[in-house]
């Protein structure tokens, strides 16, 4: 058995993603179904960006959801997956997160009313940081409860996320194999760190600045930017020890 073999999401669930215009995910895997957890994510973001308000704006523009259910007449799971035009080209990313291999994610309706690109650039000013990239990839995992009191979100690492790893994956481009080591990574990081992390996924086609920036001259290049001092693998990120050593985590085996 694979000593690596990471938490599984439920079988049945629904998962909801927010992304920031500068490419930061939050998501949530709910197995009842039942939380409002777009105001979760929006509220996530504005504890760790330290915003002057919860982004609501960003639903939907910038949302993925995949729902996975029982079909009771078949007996068989079956997943709708969709993401609005914003988010569609990082569905290999939401493959991994949410641990599903090969489905068809639909492009849904953009509401151009909300969506428009001039109402969205007003926001920028006031939410500056939302444009920015933080390398950030978190998993939140209970719904807030907001009556009167203003609780925080239940995020999936301490609040002092900045003590954790930040690393950083360069692709070419999105296809098949990169799903492929999207998982085995998130399989890796998930079972092997002790400490929180936050994972980014740059395609060099997309942004080549940020690849000469970190000096990748090849994919898959995985970069670990923090904790110091930096360090890189080039090629295969199958060989559990060596990424294991490059990150300098305990089990190396």
């Amino acid at each position: 058995m694979n000593p690596y073999l990471k938490r599984s999401v439920p079988s049945v669930f629904k998962g909801i993603a927010l992304f920031t215009p500068g490419g930061d995910l939050v998501y949530c895997i709910d197995p009842g179904k039942q939380g409002r957890w777009h105001l979760n994510l929006c509220a996530t973001l504005q504890e760790i960006l330290e915003l002057p308000e919860p982004p609501h704006f960003l639903v939907p523009c910038y949302t993925a959801t995949l729902d996975r259910w029982l079909d009771s007449a078949t007996r068989q799971v079956r997943t709708f997956a969709e993401a609005y035009p914003l988010v569609f080209r990082y569905r290999a990313l939401l493959d991994a997160v949410f641990e599903t291999q090969h489905i068809n994610w639909q492009i849904a309706p953009l509401p151009e009313e909300v969506c428009e690109p001039a109402l969205l650039a007003t926001y920028r000013a006031q939410f500056p940081q939302l444009w920015e990239s933080h390398d950030l990839v978190i998993r939140v995992d209970s719904p807030i409860e907001r009556p009167e009191s203003a609780h925080r979100p239940a995020i999936a690492f301490s609040q002092n996320y900045t003590q954790g790893y930040v690393l950083r994956l360069f692709v070419s481009g999105y296809s098949a194999a990169t799903q492929r080591i999207l998982e085995n990574l998130h399989q890796l990081l998930e079972e092997s760190l002790s400490h929180p992390y936050t994972l980014k996924v740059i395609d060099i086609f997309t942004h080549p600045e940020q690849a000469e920036i970190d000096q990748v001259s090849a994919t898959p290049t995985l970069v670990k930017v923090y904790p110091r001092p930096v360090r890189r693998i080039v090629g295969d990120l199958n060989d559990v020890n060596r990424v294991l050593r490059m990150l300098g985590a305990p089990g190396e085996r």
